[in-house]
């Protein structure tokens, strides 16, 4: 897949439309008034940017995501590894060990998820 990146007001107003889909182009342009302080013209261009990434699409003035908020961090983190890590998750997980004590918890879930993994 395409890598897929988003500047932090492109990461803003996907969160806007995450948070309200689906919803019209005119509750969008309003919502971006109010949040981004925006005029239609820059939400419109940010909407058309967003949907030729394939993020959003617009029908009959509705606009709603092709991809959920989930699916596209999933993605981003993907890409990550695979960009800064050759693709190796362990090499990841020692970098980030390495700077940040992981709390019992968190390594807990992260047996358990590597536990449900190879039960599949």
């Amino acid at each position: 897949m395409e890598e897929i990146k988003l500047g932090l007001v492109e990461a803003r107003f996907a969160d806007i439309i995450w948070q309200n889909e689906p919803l019209t182009t005119r509750e969008l342009i309003v919502l971006c008034e109010k949040e981004l302080e925006w005029k239609r013209t820059t939400t419109y261009t940010v909407l058309k940017k967003l949907s030729e990434k394939g993020i959003f699409q617009t029908e009959n003035s509705v606009v709603t995501s092709i991809l959920s908020k989930d699916e596209f961090y999933a993605i981003q983190s993907e890409q990550f590894v695979e960009n800064s890590f050759k693709g190796s998750l362990p090499a990841f997980i020692a970098a980030f060990a390495s700077r940040k004590r992981l709390s019992k918890e968190e390594l807990d879930a992260i047996k358990q998820m590597i536990d449900s993994y190879e039960e599949e």
